[in-house]
């Protein structure tokens, strides 16, 4: 009887052991299906910020070479920088400050990605600048810098890089290859290319051609007319420097006369494959080569000295053969010296002020007076940005 009811199978009204299993399974199910959504999220989170990172990284090192104008640039950096802030203009021209560019409106444009800036020339039409990168391994970077700071490489590993007046063409040298091109809507084009002595150095656009040093320990210059093939390097072989051009194409440098002064000033004759004119020695300079003509090519603000201390000199150029055309402007220039109109030049000196040369004031015979930079870090030099 017992075996006979054991084997009789009932409906069992409750199974609360198969309940708890059933709940137990659907518990498991949800938490490893959070658990993989959890590890998908920080897979991606991961994957964003080290691309994010790679991207910030200046560029160093490798084997970068140069940009070809043809082709797409080789780097963009499209993050953009926090909002500028606004404060009190610092001066009536753009400075480069500590990694930052601030305008001459107050506000602080923070350079990012970059690497270290060397020298900025503004854009004419407002719309950001261009940034020569300093010399690293991978060699010199030029930057494209919109107005909110997010920056694009128009070229990359050349030697040394100069651009114009109007920020319109840049010359640039690799190797033994010198060229130049425009910049149009953010791109270069139309190149020329020649070829150079390996020494040979770009320094400035001057009426339409490139200004070469043949060597950079070693007097001597030539004009590169913009035209392919080997560079004709001309007969000069006395200049040590030169600041610009006179109207009427001359250009205004430097010598180092074998007895006398240190460097005198003179004045180069393109007609004459840069022989020397009149004045054969002019007004007495420091022979840095810091210095520049206006754009008018009226005035020279250069490195000299006068009553016997190291200063800037205003030196009129319609008189350059008299004594009567030489001033003093301001303590001596460090750097670069930019001139925002014909009539006024800023330069920042040994301290780290801020010089404004107005010619009026110093052919009166007041010489400018350095202004402290509120905020400049200590041993921080600004850099003025020339254009605009």
């Amino acid at each position: 009887m017992m075996s006979r009811r054991a084997a009789v199978t009932r409906a069992v009204a409750a199974d609360p052991a198969g309940a708890a299993i059933r709940q137990a399974n659907r518990i498991q199910r949800r938490r490893t299906m959070a658990g993989v959504g959890l590890a998908v999220l920080a897979i991606v989170a991961v994957s964003a910020g080290s691309l994010q990172l790679r991207d910030n990284r200046p560029p160093t090192g490798g084997t970068v070479v140069i940009g070809d104008p043809d082709q797409r640039p080789l780097v963009d950096r499209t993050i953009p920088p926090p909002g500028p802030d606004t404060a009190p203009p610092l001066a009536e021209v753009d400075l480069l400050i500590d990694g930052s560019i601030a305008t001459a409106q107050g506000r602080r444009v923070a350079l990012l990605g970059t690497g270290e800036v060397e020298r900025a020339h503004r854009l004419t039409d407002g719309r950001g600048w261009l940034a020569v990168g300093a010399p690293t391994l991978a060699g010199r970077f030029l930057w494209a810098v919109a107005a909110d700071g997010t920056a694009q490489v128009l070229l990359a590993g050349a030697d040394e890089i100069v651009l114009d007046a109007d920020g319109r063409q840049v010359a640039w040298k690799q190797g033994t290859v010198l060229a130049a091109a425009g910049i149009v809507n953010g791109e270069l084009a139309t190149t020329v290319r020649a070829e150079v002595p390996a020494e040979a150095v770009p320094l400035r656009f001057v009426n339409g051609a490139v200004l070469v040093r043949l060597a950079p320990d070693r007097p001597g210059h030539v004009l590169w007319p913009l035209r392919p093939g080997p560079l004709v390097q001309g007969a000069d072989r006395a200049s040590t420097h030169i600041f610009g051009a006179l109207p009427d194409g001359r250009l205004v440098g430097e010598i180092t006369p074998g007895t006398g002064p240190t460097a005198c000033l003179i004045l180069l004759d393109p007609a004459r494959d840069l022989g020397t004119g009149q004045p054969d020695c002019g007004p007495e300079s420091a022979g840095d080569g810091r210095g520049a003509v206006s754009p008018d090519g009226r005035w020279l603000l250069v490195n000299g000295r006068s009553a016997g201390e190291d200063s800037a000199l205003l030196v009129d150029l319609t008189r350059l053969d008299t004594s009567t055309g030489v001033r003093p402007a301001g303590p001596p220039m460090t750097g670069t010296v930019v001139w925002s109109t014909p009539d006024t030049a800023y330069y920042a000196d040994a301290a780290g002020g801020l010089v404004r040369v107005a010619v009026d004031r110093v052919t009166e015979g007041r010489p400018a007076v350095p202004t402290a930079l509120p905020g400049l870090p200590a041993g921080e030099l600004p850099v003025v940005v020339s254009g605009g």
